[in-house]
C-alpha cells in the first residue's frame, strides 16, 4: 500500500472507531431482560439491525432492503447479485446481514472478495471494527476479540467465527478454518472502470471467480454467494454472475416512473439536483444501471419501422468476417440493408464474436428472409482470408444443396475510421439511415448500436457491425447509379441553353 493510501485508510480507521465507540448498551438492563430483549431482536432482523447498527441507520430501509435480506436469511444455499444504485448501502446492509447471520450461527467461515486485497480489508474493516469496538455487541454476545488472530484483512473471533479479505487473483485455496470450509462468500466492487475495457482482463477475472474462488466452499454444505455492484459495463463481473444467481436484483434511483426507489432517503429534488449536475451517461451508468459508452459520431441512432421487403429497390447482405474462427478476436458481422426513396434501411443484423459456421448460417436466414422473389445481392469484405472463407461457403452450399451466392467486394479503401465517418455520419445525421424498431431488442441488433455509438476517433472498441453496414451503404449508392437510366436531352434544348456560343 503506497504511504498516502496508507495514511488515508489510518484516517478511516480512526473516524470509524470513534463512530462505533458511541454506541452502548443500557446500564441498567437486567439479565432477565437482556434475554427476553434478545430473543426478540433475533426473530426481527430489522431491528436487529437498527438496535446494533444506530449510527448507520440514518434512513429506514426501503422494500427492496427488506426483501433482499428475508432470502439471504431464509435460503442457506444461496447465489444472489445485487445491483443497486449508487448510495443504497450494499456494503453496509450485506455487513449487517453478515454479522447478524455469524452471531446468530447461522455461517462461520466469511470471504470477503473485491477488485484488490487492499480494497478488501477496507471493506472488512467495519466488520472487524464492531466486533471489537460495538459495546451492545460485546454485551450480548460476549467479547469477540481474539489477540493473536486479529489483524486487519484477517482475523478470528473468541468463537472460531473466521473473515478474511481477498483480492482478485489471489489464492483462497487456504480460507479452509479446521474443518469449516467458506460458507459466505462475499464479492464486492469487484468490477473496475479500466478492466472492463479490456475483455481478456474481464475473461481472466471470471475464470478466476469460477475455477478458484466459489470451488472453496462445500459442496454438501450450506453457502450463500453474494454479488454486489453496479452494472458499469456491457460485459463485467457482475454480468457474467447473473447468469448464474438464484436471484438477480436490479435496483435504479428510480423506476420506470421516474420515482424514487429508496423515498426514505432520496426524494425528488435530490434526485432531479444530482442529474442536473452530471452527463446523462454518466447518470445512467452510475444510478441507474444502464452503462454507456458513447463516442462523438454516432451519439444516437434512428429507429423506425421498415417497409415490406418488395418495396426495395435494391437490398444488400454485406458481411465483415473477423480473421479468426475464435471468440476471442473481431467480432464476424452480417447485415441486410435495403434502399428505399434515398433511405438506407438496416433490416436485419447479426453481430457476434462467433464461429465461421455460424456465420455461413446467418447468410441462410438472410436468403429465407428475402425469398426466391427478390433481389439481393451478397458480397463480403475481401481480407487475406477470403478464398478459405468461400471455400467453406461452398461446402455448406453443396452440403444444403443451396449456395450463398457471395462474392468479394474487392475495392480499395481508405482507413477504416474515415470510410464509416465520412458515408454515414451524414446519412445519420439527416436521418436516411434507419434501423429496424422490430429488431430493436435483438441482442444482435443491440451489439451493432453499441459499437456505432462506441465509435470515435482512437477507439479501440469493436467496429466490425458499422464496417459491414458502411459496406452495404457504399454498395447500394454504386449500384443504384449503375442502374439509373441514362438521360438524354436534345440537341435544340442544347443550343438554346448555350445559344451565346453560336
Amino acid at each position: 500500500m503506497k504511504p498516502a493510501d496508507k495514511r488515508a485508510f489510518q484516517i478511516w480507521e480512526e473516524h470509524h472507531r470513534a463512530f462505533i465507540a458511541a454506541v452502548t448498551p443500557d446500564p441498567s438492563e437486567t439479565a432477565a431482560d437482556k434475554q427476553t430483549r434478545l430473543k426478540r431482536l433475533e426473530a426481527n432482523p430489522e431491528a436487529w439491525f437498527e438496535y446494533y447498527f444506530p449510527k448507520y441507520a440514518k434512513y429506514q430501509p426501503a422494500a427492496f432492503h427488506k426483501k433482499a435480506t428475508k432470502r439471504l436469511l431464509n435460503y442457506p444455499r444461496w447465489y444472489e447479485t445485487r445491483s443497486w444504485s449508487r448510495g443504497f448501502a450494499k456494503s453496509t446492509r450485506t455487513m449487517f446481514e453478515t454479522i447478524y447471520m455469524a452471531l446468530t450461527g447461522k455461517i462461520q467461515n466469511i470471504l470477503l472478495v473485491s477488485y484488490s486485497w487492499d480494497n478488501a480489508a477496507r471493506l472488512l474493516l467495519p466488520y472487524m471494527l464492531n466486533l471489537e469496538l460495538n459495546q451492545r455487541i460485546v454485551n450480548d454476545y460476549g467479547r469477540q476479540m481474539n489477540p493473536g488472530q486479529w489483524v486487519s484483512g484477517e482475523f478470528t473471533t473468541r468463537y472460531g467465527i473466521s473473515f478474511t479479505a481477498v483480492g482478485a487473483g489471489q489464492s483462497p485455496r487456504g480460507s479452509k478454518k479446521e474443518q469449516v470450509r467458506p460458507d459466505m462468500i462475499i464479492v464486492d466492487d469487484i468490477d473496475t472502470d479500466e478492466e472492463c475495457r479490456n475483455e481478456k482482463r474481464i475473461q481472466d477475472k471470471w475464470e478466476w471467480i469460477e475455477q478458484a474462488l466459489i470451488p472453496t466452499v462445500d459442496i454438501s454444505e450450506n453457502m450463500r454467494i453474494l454479488f454486489c455492484g453496479n452494472i458499469i459495463a456491457k460485459d463485467c463481473c457482475i454480468v457474467r454472475a447473473q447468469q448464474h444467481a438464484d436471484f438477480v436484483d436490479v435496483v435504479n434511483l428510480v423506476d420506470a416512473k421516474g420515482q424514487s426507489m429508496w423515498p426514505q432517503k432520496n426524494k425528488p429534488e435530490d434526485i432531479a439536483y444530482i442529474q442536473s449536475k452530471i452527463s446523462y451517461i454518466s447518470f445512467q451508468k452510475e444510478y441507474m444501471n444502464n452503462p454507456l459508452s458513447v463516442g462523438t459520431v454516432f451519439p444516437e441512432l434512428i429507429y423506425d419501422k421498415m417497409r415490406p421487403l418488395k418495396d426495395y429497390r435494391l437490398l444488400v447482405c454485406y458481411t465483415d468476417p473477423s480473421f479468426r474462427d475464435t471468440k476471442k478476436n473481431d467480432y464476424k458481422a452480417t447485415v441486410l440493408v435495403g434502399l428505399f426513396k434515398g433511405c438506407y434501411h438496416v433490416i436485419k443484423a447479426f453481430v457476434e464474436q462467433t464461429t465461421t459456421a455460424n456465420m455461413i448460417a446467418w447468410h441462410y436466414q438472410v436468403m429465407n428472409l428475402v425469398g426466391d422473389d427478390q433481389a439481393c445481392y451478397y458480397l463480403m469484405e475481401s481480407n487475406f482470408i477470403q478464398d478459405i472463407l468461400m471455400q467453406e461457403f461452398f461446402k455448406v452450399g453443396e452440403a444444403a444443396g443451396r449456395m450463398v451466392p457471395i462474392r468479394g467486394d474487392d475495392r480499395k479503401k481508405l482507413d477504416k475510421f474515415t470510410r464509416i465517418e465520412s458515408l454515414l455520419e451524414p446519412l445519420n445525421r439527416t436521418a436516411k439511415l434507419i434501423f429496424n424498431e422490430a429488431e430493436r431488442n435483438n441482442p444482435h441488433m443491440q451489439r451493432l448500436e453499441d459499437q456505432f455509438k462506441a465509435f470515435q476517433p482512437g477507439s479501440r472498441a469493436h467496429d466490425d457491425g458499422p464496417d459491414a453496414v458502411e459496406g452495404a451503404v457504399w454498395f447500394l449508392n454504386h449500384k443504384a447509379r449503375d442502374m439509373a437510366p441514362a438521360t438524354f436531352v436534345s440537341r435544340n434544348i442544347t443550343r438554346k441553353q448555350n445559344k451565346h456560343r453560336y
